[in-house]
């Protein structure tokens, strides 16, 4: 009796010792943050890196005067720089601040009638702040009070005109597929700048890779 007593403690004192050591390796997974590099799962991207990413090869970025048009301003050459401010574990949202959003004029080319060439594109109020969902959401807030802006210089048979867009913010999609992040038809409205200035503006591009340094980023 005392032996078979024995043993039925040893069993139980095992029973509920195993059990433990699961949670164990399940949270050191569990620690992965949302941004990491060189694989899902990989290695964290640090808080203060910073993260770059062109547009995807073989891409444009295009501004159109409406969803499904074709007439407008398209950039075969653009960057974005963002940095990241925090990476918590996932499933979670990593914040980043975007610092520069630039396109090459000479990379730029018009086909909107009257339209002679596209001195530059800027983009003003910097820096936003820049989210990335564990799901792959990517949203783009302008600071407090401001828009997201976007100075649109043309060269016209008239001279040279600004055209001046705005939106409340942007939304697109981050995709471990590619290391990439896609923007689609993201609305923006004309807030100053001569009739030959479209009344409604969609922008689309893709960057990819996202890289920080020489690593891809992916998210988790």
């Amino acid at each position: 009796m005392r032996t078979r007593t024995l043993l039925t403690l040893t069993a139980a004192v095992a029973a509920l010792t195993l059990p433990a050591a699961v949670p164990a390796v399940a949270g050191t997974a569990a620690d992965t943050p949302v941004l990491t590099t060189g694989a899902a799962g990989g290695t964290p991207v640090a808080v203060g890196d910073t993260l770059t990413a062109s547009l995807a090869s073989g891409t444009s970025a295009t501004f159109h005067s409406s969803a499904t048009g074709t007439s407008g301003v398209s950039c075969t050459s653009s960057q974005f720089t963002v940095n990241v401010t925090d990476n918590p574990t996932a499933p979670g949202t990593a914040t980043e601040s975007l610092t520069a959003h630039t396109f090459d004029s000479g990379s730029c080319t018009s086909n909107v009638m009257g339209v002679l060439g596209v001195n530059g594109i800027t983009v003003h109020n910097l820096p936003y702040t820049t989210t990335v969902s564990s799901d792959g959401a990517v949203a783009v807030t302008p600071p407090s009070g401001s828009t997201v802006r976007t100075t649109v210089a043309l060269r016209t048979l008239l001279g040279s005109i600004n055209c001046v867009y705005e939106a409340p913010g942007l939304t697109g999609t981050a995709s471990n597929d590619t290391n990439s992040i896609a923007f689609a038809d993201q609305h923006f409205t004309k807030v100053s700048g001569s009739g030959l200035c479209f009344a409604n503006g969609y922008f689309t591009a893709t960057y990819a890779p996202v890289t920080d340094g020489n690593a891809t980023v992916f998210v988790n």
